[in-house]
């Protein structure tokens, strides 16, 4: 089983997006990766944020949780929360910070995130502020992910 992070930075109406391929077919996701073993999820949130995306956030509420069953062999569950900017620079991605190149970041529209590939339950769900926060999923496509 891996467990994998990711980070809502939802600022003036617009969320914190990367542009790197999926391998789903659509070029925008979350910031996050994997937890590292023996490192706390919320040291892994603000790791992965800092790398990928040059801000350092504060951990927040924990939005959802669901599954994602790439093959037979491998169960990877997601945590996502709500983070807050703190500090650092938008775009000051670190090199390498991830297997897929990461080629921008940028603060988009909730209203534009299905124009970019996110589901419209996605977007439904982040114009909505989250309802059900906290709460089990399931599979990863029931959040339009």
């Amino acid at each position: 089983m891996k467990v994998r992070v990711t980070g809502v930075l939802i600022e003036d109406g617009q969320m914190l997006l990367l542009d790197q391929d999926t391998g789903s077919g659509r070029s925008w996701s979350l910031p996050g990766g994997k937890v590292e073993p023996g490192e706390p999820i919320g040291d892994a949130l603000v790791r992965e944020m800092r790398e990928e995306t040059g801000l350092d956030v504060e951990v927040g509420r924990l939005l959802y949780i669901c599954d994602y069953l790439p093959d037979g062999d491998t169960h990877v569950v997601h945590l996502t929360f709500e983070a807050t900017r703190v500090g650092g620079t938008v775009g000051a991605v670190a090199e390498g910070a991830d297997s897929a190149p990461i080629r921008g970041v940028r603060f988009v529209d909730l209203a534009d995130l299905p124009s970019l590939g996110l589901s419209p339950r996605f977007a439904e769900l982040a114009q909505a502020g989250w309802p059900g926060a906290g709460s089990y999923m399931g599979a990863k496509a029931n959040i339009g992910l």
